[in-house]
């Protein structure tokens, strides 16, 4: 029983989380022991959260779950856990999420609960309304990068929030599009908002995303505000790493039929893992040594 709610927990989707550590890095923090424990104590916090959250969607949609072909191995779907053990894991999760929210400081908790208003009012009725359900995602991964600087007590980048909503809607939107292509007629069965959609649209939505990631981050790649407050001029070396993992993601999309889930194709997909390692280890390099 234990490894079906392990499993019900998504630890994959964890890797999300890492959002939080993006304001350590690029606020030039990582020196500082304290801060250092304290984005990572919110990382923790964000697992846990989230496992809630996810264990909450997957108890809603359970019935829909068993029409998906990979979706129906799922603990719950599957019948491997019940419903009133997922029901006790959910509040388990909570207690102890908003507990270690209360004591990193105030401003924390009140963020880790408007994360868990928005993600709940996501399964309950966002998530069924067209373009709100992936610009929804989006906004609950800026919610993660604001917490991540809230909790070592820095200012949010504004560049930072905008890069992370239009990464994650990019994101988004090509997940719709592999669910609408993988489950062709069924797709509405298991999803209705996909009924919303079609991959011509999806596309068309994908293309702008893309065109403003890669160009929101060349601007502020170049940005003379930025390079004066982060006291380099050189982050602009890491632009071939964002514009390499885009296209590639893309690739995946549409010749390899992947997509479906970010998280496991950054696992999975060796080139798209070691760019994102080259990203972080040129961004570190540029910040903290040069």
């Amino acid at each position: 029983m234990l490894k079906n709610l392990f499993k019900l927990a998504r630890p994959t989707q964890w890797l999300k989380n890492g959002v939080l550590l993006a304001a350590l890095v690029f606020a030039g923090e990582m020196s500082h022991t304290l801060k250092v424990e304290l984005a990572l104590f919110g990382v923790v916090i964000f697992c846990l959260l989230s496992s809630a959250i996810y264990t909450f969607n997957d108890l809603i949609d359970r019935e829909q779950d068993r029409q998906h072909p990979l979706k129906k191995e799922r603990p719950l779907a599957s019948g491997k856990v019940t419903v009133g053990q997922a029901i006790f894991m959910i509040i388990v999760l909570l207690i102890a999420g908003l507990t270690g929210a209360w004591v990193i400081n105030m401003n924390f908790f009140i963020i880790s609960l408007v994360f868990i208003g928005l993600n709940l009012m996501y399964t309950l009725f966002l998530k069924n309304v067209v373009i709100l359900d992936a610009m929804s995602v989006g906004i609950s991964f800026v919610i993660r990068a604001w917490a991540g600087a809230i909790a070592i007590g820095v200012t949010a980048s504004t560049w930072m929030l905008i890069n992370t909503l239009l990464l994650a809607l990019f994101l988004s939107f090509g997940k719709r599009r592999h669910e609408l292509v993988l489950l062709e007629e069924g797709a509405v069965a298991h999803r209705k908002i996909l009924g919303h959609y079609s991959p011509y649209l999806l596309d068309q939505m994908i293309g702008v995303t893309t065109a403003s990631v890669v160009v929101m981050y060349m601007l502020y790649s170049f940005s003379t505000e930025v390079s004066v407050k982060l006291g380099t001029h050189y982050l602009y070396l890491t632009i071939p790493f964002v514009v390499y993992g885009i296209f590639r993601y893309l690739y995946l999309i549409h010749k390899k039929e992947k997509g479906g889930s970010p998280t496991r194709v950054l696992i999975t997909d060796l080139p798209i893992l070691v760019n994102v390692v080259l990203w972080i280890l040129t961004s570190i390099l540029i910040l903290y040594y040069l």
